[in-house]
Protein backbone atom coordinates (compact mmCIF):
# COMPACT_ATOMS: atom_id res chain seq x y z
CA UNK A 1 0.00 0.00 0.00
CA UNK A 2 2.95 2.13 1.08
CA UNK A 3 4.64 1.24 -2.31
CA UNK A 4 1.74 2.12 -4.40
CA UNK A 5 0.79 5.70 -2.03
CA UNK A 6 4.38 7.22 -1.98
CA UNK A 7 5.19 7.06 -6.52
CA UNK A 8 1.71 9.00 -6.39
CA UNK A 9 1.01 13.02 -7.10
CA UNK A 10 -1.92 13.11 -4.74
CA UNK A 11 -2.96 10.52 -2.36
CA UNK A 12 -6.61 10.27 -1.46
CA UNK A 13 -7.45 8.65 1.90
CA UNK A 14 -11.15 8.51 1.32
CA UNK A 15 -12.22 8.24 5.09
CA UNK A 16 -16.06 7.07 6.91
CA UNK A 17 -16.19 10.02 8.81
CA UNK A 18 -17.18 8.23 12.38
CA UNK A 19 -14.54 5.14 11.45
CA UNK A 20 -11.84 5.09 14.11
CA UNK A 21 -9.79 2.54 12.28
CA UNK A 22 -9.78 4.90 9.06
CA UNK A 23 -8.74 7.94 11.20
CA UNK A 24 -6.00 5.51 12.98
CA UNK A 25 -4.79 5.03 9.54
CA UNK A 26 -4.30 8.29 8.26
CA UNK A 27 -1.94 9.26 11.03
CA UNK A 28 -0.30 5.92 10.35
CA UNK A 29 -0.15 6.14 6.79
CA UNK A 30 1.38 9.68 6.83
CA UNK A 31 4.05 9.00 9.02
CA UNK A 32 5.12 6.23 6.59
CA UNK A 33 5.26 8.30 3.35
CA UNK A 34 7.20 10.49 4.96
CA UNK A 35 9.78 8.20 6.50
CA UNK A 36 9.76 6.82 2.67
CA UNK A 37 10.33 10.14 0.91
CA UNK A 38 11.48 12.74 3.42
CA UNK A 39 9.20 15.56 5.08
CA UNK A 40 9.91 18.21 2.89
CA UNK A 41 8.71 16.25 -0.50
CA UNK A 42 5.21 16.11 1.40
CA UNK A 43 2.31 18.12 1.72
CA UNK A 44 -1.05 17.44 3.68
CA UNK A 45 -4.95 18.51 3.41
CA UNK A 46 -8.03 18.38 4.36
CA UNK A 47 -11.70 18.79 3.42
CA UNK A 48 -12.14 18.92 6.76
CA UNK A 49 -10.82 22.05 6.55
CA UNK A 50 -11.96 25.50 5.46
CA UNK A 51 -10.67 27.90 3.39
CA UNK A 52 -11.31 30.64 5.37
CA UNK A 53 -9.55 28.62 8.26
CA UNK A 54 -6.17 28.52 6.52
CA UNK A 55 -4.91 31.92 8.47
CA UNK A 56 -5.83 30.09 11.97
CA UNK A 57 -4.44 26.94 10.93
CA UNK A 58 -1.21 27.98 9.74
CA UNK A 59 -0.76 30.07 13.17
CA UNK A 60 -1.25 26.80 15.21
CA UNK A 61 1.46 24.84 12.67
CA UNK A 62 3.66 27.45 13.11
CA UNK A 63 3.39 28.23 17.00
CA UNK A 64 1.84 31.95 16.43
CA UNK A 65 -1.17 30.57 18.29
CA UNK A 66 -2.15 27.87 20.94
CA UNK A 67 -3.90 25.34 20.58
CA UNK A 68 -7.57 26.67 22.58
CA UNK A 69 -7.11 29.43 20.53
CA UNK A 70 -7.31 27.96 17.25
CA UNK A 71 -10.15 25.53 18.07
CA UNK A 72 -11.81 28.16 19.46
CA UNK A 73 -11.31 30.85 16.80
CA UNK A 74 -11.41 28.37 13.96
CA UNK A 75 -14.26 26.48 14.04
CA UNK A 76 -12.76 22.84 14.01
CA UNK A 77 -15.51 19.50 13.12
CA UNK A 78 -16.90 18.31 16.58
CA UNK A 79 -14.92 15.22 16.11
CA UNK A 80 -11.36 17.30 15.89
CA UNK A 81 -9.92 16.10 18.84
CA UNK A 82 -10.44 12.37 18.76
CA UNK A 83 -10.22 12.40 14.64
CA UNK A 84 -8.21 14.82 13.31
CA UNK A 85 -5.88 15.94 16.06
CA UNK A 86 -3.51 13.43 15.61
CA UNK A 87 -2.50 14.18 11.75
CA UNK A 88 -2.60 18.20 12.55
CA UNK A 89 -0.03 17.74 15.34
CA UNK A 90 2.16 15.58 13.54
CA UNK A 91 1.91 17.77 10.67
CA UNK A 92 3.06 20.64 13.41
CA UNK A 93 5.60 18.41 14.81
CA UNK A 94 7.44 17.45 11.44
CA UNK A 95 7.08 20.81 9.80
CA UNK A 96 4.49 19.92 7.28
CA UNK A 97 2.17 22.52 5.39
CA UNK A 98 -1.26 21.60 5.91
CA UNK A 99 -3.48 22.91 3.79
CA UNK A 100 -7.71 23.98 4.29
CA UNK A 101 -9.11 22.93 0.44
CA UNK A 102 -12.94 23.12 1.52
CA UNK A 103 -14.94 25.84 0.12
CA UNK A 104 -16.62 27.86 3.49
CA UNK A 105 -19.93 26.14 3.54
CA UNK A 106 -22.12 28.92 3.49
CA UNK A 107 -21.16 29.13 -0.29
CA UNK A 108 -22.24 25.41 -0.92
CA UNK A 109 -25.36 26.29 0.76
CA UNK A 110 -26.14 29.24 -1.30
CA UNK A 111 -24.96 27.10 -4.54
CA UNK A 112 -27.56 23.96 -3.17
CA UNK A 113 -30.55 26.54 -2.58
CA UNK A 114 -29.94 29.38 -5.46
CA UNK A 115 -27.48 27.52 -8.04
CA UNK A 116 -23.97 27.75 -9.34
CA UNK A 117 -24.48 31.02 -10.83
CA UNK A 118 -25.23 33.16 -7.51
CA UNK A 119 -22.08 32.81 -6.97
CA UNK A 120 -21.29 35.44 -9.94
CA UNK A 121 -22.18 38.37 -7.77
CA UNK A 122 -19.99 37.51 -4.80
CA UNK A 123 -17.73 40.11 -4.08
CA UNK A 124 -13.71 39.29 -5.23
CA UNK A 125 -12.45 38.61 -1.52
CA UNK A 126 -14.76 36.21 -1.01
CA UNK A 127 -14.56 34.28 -4.52
CA UNK A 128 -10.82 33.93 -3.76
CA UNK A 129 -12.11 30.97 -1.18
CA UNK A 130 -13.46 29.04 -3.35
CA UNK A 131 -12.82 27.20 -7.34
CA UNK A 132 -12.05 30.04 -10.23
CA UNK A 133 -15.65 31.18 -11.44
CA UNK A 134 -17.29 29.70 -13.87
CA UNK A 135 -16.65 26.44 -12.74
CA UNK A 136 -17.50 22.92 -14.92
CA UNK A 137 -20.13 20.43 -13.52
CA UNK A 138 -20.51 17.10 -15.91
CA UNK A 139 -23.72 16.13 -14.12
CA UNK A 140 -23.42 12.69 -15.96
CA UNK A 141 -20.64 11.55 -13.24
CA UNK A 142 -21.90 8.41 -11.92
CA UNK A 143 -21.28 9.31 -8.35
CA UNK A 144 -23.59 13.01 -9.13
CA UNK A 145 -26.09 10.44 -10.96
CA UNK A 146 -26.30 8.16 -7.78
CA UNK A 147 -26.60 11.33 -5.55
CA UNK A 148 -30.08 12.02 -7.73
CA UNK A 149 -30.98 8.36 -7.70
CA UNK A 150 -30.08 8.19 -3.73
CA UNK A 151 -32.77 11.37 -3.21
CA UNK A 152 -35.20 9.62 -5.16
CA UNK A 153 -34.66 12.09 -8.03
CA UNK A 154 -36.51 15.01 -6.29
CA UNK A 155 -34.37 15.69 -3.28
CA UNK A 156 -37.89 16.35 -1.22
CA UNK A 157 -38.68 19.80 -3.22
CA UNK A 158 -35.22 20.69 -3.84
CA UNK A 159 -33.94 21.25 -7.51
CA UNK A 160 -31.36 18.55 -7.75
CA UNK A 161 -29.40 20.03 -10.30
CA UNK A 162 -28.29 22.89 -7.36
CA UNK A 163 -27.92 20.17 -4.80
CA UNK A 164 -25.15 18.51 -7.26
CA UNK A 165 -23.62 21.69 -8.14
CA UNK A 166 -23.11 22.52 -4.36
CA UNK A 167 -21.07 19.21 -4.04
CA UNK A 168 -19.23 19.83 -7.20
CA UNK A 169 -18.57 23.15 -6.01
CA UNK A 170 -16.75 21.38 -3.20
CA UNK A 171 -14.74 18.80 -5.29
CA UNK A 172 -13.55 21.41 -7.78
CA UNK A 173 -12.44 23.93 -5.08
CA UNK A 174 -10.39 21.34 -3.02
CA UNK A 175 -8.71 20.40 -6.25
CA UNK A 176 -7.97 24.00 -7.01
CA UNK A 177 -6.13 24.12 -3.51
CA UNK A 178 -4.50 21.12 -3.91
CA UNK A 179 -3.15 21.90 -6.85
CA UNK A 180 -2.35 25.36 -6.46
CA UNK A 181 0.04 24.05 -3.12
CA UNK A 182 1.64 21.20 -5.04
CA UNK A 183 4.53 21.03 -6.74
CA UNK A 184 5.76 18.41 -9.26
CA UNK A 185 7.87 16.01 -7.37
CA UNK A 186 6.16 15.99 -4.17
CA UNK A 187 3.05 14.25 -2.46
CA UNK A 188 -0.26 15.66 -1.57
CA UNK A 189 -1.66 13.42 1.26
CA UNK A 190 -5.63 14.61 1.18
CA UNK A 191 -8.12 13.41 3.66
CA UNK A 192 -11.79 12.95 2.67
CA UNK A 193 -15.01 11.73 2.85
CA UNK A 194 -14.90 8.77 0.34
CA UNK A 195 -17.85 9.89 -1.73
CA UNK A 196 -14.87 12.81 -2.96
CA UNK A 197 -12.87 10.57 -3.94
CA UNK A 198 -14.50 7.15 -4.82
CA UNK A 199 -13.86 5.87 -8.17
CA UNK A 200 -11.77 8.65 -8.76
CA UNK A 201 -14.25 10.96 -9.70
CA UNK A 202 -15.09 14.26 -7.72
CA UNK A 203 -11.95 15.81 -6.54
CA UNK A 204 -10.20 13.38 -8.89
CA UNK A 205 -11.99 14.26 -11.65
CA UNK A 206 -11.28 17.95 -11.14
CA UNK A 207 -7.88 17.23 -11.09
CA UNK A 208 -7.08 15.67 -14.08
CA UNK A 209 -9.20 18.34 -15.78
CA UNK A 210 -7.14 20.88 -14.93
CA UNK A 211 -3.57 18.47 -15.38
CA UNK A 212 -4.47 15.59 -16.93
CA UNK A 213 -0.89 13.95 -16.03
CA UNK A 214 -1.29 13.78 -12.50
CA UNK A 215 -0.91 10.67 -10.82
CA UNK A 216 -3.69 9.88 -8.52
CA UNK A 217 -3.85 6.88 -6.11
CA UNK A 218 -7.11 6.44 -4.19
CA UNK A 219 -8.21 4.67 -1.19
CA UNK A 220 -11.55 3.77 0.32
CA UNK A 221 -12.58 2.41 3.33
CA UNK A 222 -15.79 0.60 3.35
CA UNK A 223 -17.75 -1.06 5.89
CA UNK A 224 -19.40 -5.07 5.26
CA UNK A 225 -20.57 -7.75 7.86
CA UNK A 226 -18.02 -10.15 6.13
CA UNK A 227 -14.53 -9.57 6.09
CA UNK A 228 -13.63 -12.38 3.81
CA UNK A 229 -14.21 -11.04 0.48
CA UNK A 230 -14.84 -7.69 -0.81
CA UNK A 231 -18.81 -7.05 -1.99
CA UNK A 232 -19.12 -6.28 -5.61
CA UNK A 233 -20.56 -3.18 -4.96
CA UNK A 234 -16.97 -1.81 -3.48
CA UNK A 235 -15.11 -3.16 -6.59
CA UNK A 236 -13.66 -0.77 -8.68
CA UNK A 237 -14.06 2.42 -6.15
CA UNK A 238 -10.41 2.66 -5.42
CA UNK A 239 -6.70 1.56 -5.64
CA UNK A 240 -6.63 0.38 -2.12
CA UNK A 241 -10.05 -0.65 -0.43
CA UNK A 242 -9.80 -0.78 3.67
CA UNK A 243 -13.11 -3.46 4.69
CA UNK A 244 -13.64 -3.02 8.36
CA UNK A 245 -16.78 -4.63 9.89
CA UNK A 246 -19.93 -2.83 10.31
CA UNK A 247 -20.18 -3.76 14.24
CA UNK A 248 -17.07 -1.39 14.92
CA UNK A 249 -17.35 1.13 17.16
CA UNK A 250 -17.49 4.76 16.16
CA UNK A 251 -16.17 7.83 17.14
CA UNK A 252 -19.49 9.74 17.43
Amino acid sequence: MIKLAQAADVFFFGELHNDPIGHWLEQDILRDLVDKKGKKRVVAGAEMFERHQQKGLTQYLTGAIEEKEFVDSTGTWPNYKTDYRPVVEYCKEQEIPFIATNVPRRYARKVAIEGPASLDTLPEVEKRLMTPLPFEIDYTLPSYVAIKEMMGGHGHGMNMDNFIAAQAVKDATMAHFILENWKKGQLFYHLNGSYHSDSKEGIAWYLTQAKPEITIVNLTVVKQSDLGKVEDEHLGKADIIIVVPERMATSY
